[in-house]
């Protein structure tokens, strides 16, 4: 039952971050461009703030899943970090691997791209909540390190929303 537990929460995870990237892509604009919402949601079309569209919802979800399912799933902690990086990081990967191959980048590949990701994300939390062992104390220590990222890449999200760097990733076009 446990294993069809985490099963169910990862597909209405996949639907949630799903549904909540798609509406966070109009948020911005629906707050009157309120710098908050910029934050948590695009305030450009830049592949940077796109990123943001699986981030946050993925974060907000796997702080739920996570209260829910630790005690079936200790390492459940640990996974979503992984995943929320990994979907997080395919977005541009993806979309550069593939309007660097074709020459151009077109919306619905664009579109597709977030889906696959998010999709790519839940699978890596799915694979490695199942396959993780609780582990001794210096392996316990080293999943600090995945969260630290998370901290940076969130903080990084907010400062680059007000100051972006003049590098690709952050350029509209």
């Amino acid at each position: 039952m446990t294993s069809k537990k985490l099963l169910l929460y990862t597909i209405a995870g996949i639907l949630f971050t799903s549904v909540t990237g798609t509406l966070a892509h109009f948020v911005y604009d629906w707050s009157g461009q309120n710098v908050l919402a910029g934050f948590f949601t695009p305030v450009s079309e830049s592949t940077w703030e796109h990123m943001k569209l699986l981030f946050f919802p993925m974060l907000l979800y796997g702080f739920f899943t996570m209260f829910c399912l630790h005690q079936d799933f200790p390492c459940i902690s640990h996974a979503y970090p992984l995943g929320i990086l990994a979907g997080t990081f395919a977005i541009p990967v993806l979309f550069y691997t593939y309007s660097g191959i074709l020459g151009a980048n077109y919306t619905v590949i664009d579109i597709l791209i977030f889906y696959i990701s998010v999709i790519f994300a839940f699978t890596v939390v799915y694979l490695k909540t199942k396959s993780c062992e609780s582990g001794d104390a210096d392996e316990r220590e080293k999943r600090f390190l995945p969260w630290l990222a998370i901290l940076l890449l969130a903080a990084c999200f907010i400062v680059f929303t007000i100051a972006p760097p003049s590098l690709g990733i952050f350029q509209v076009g």
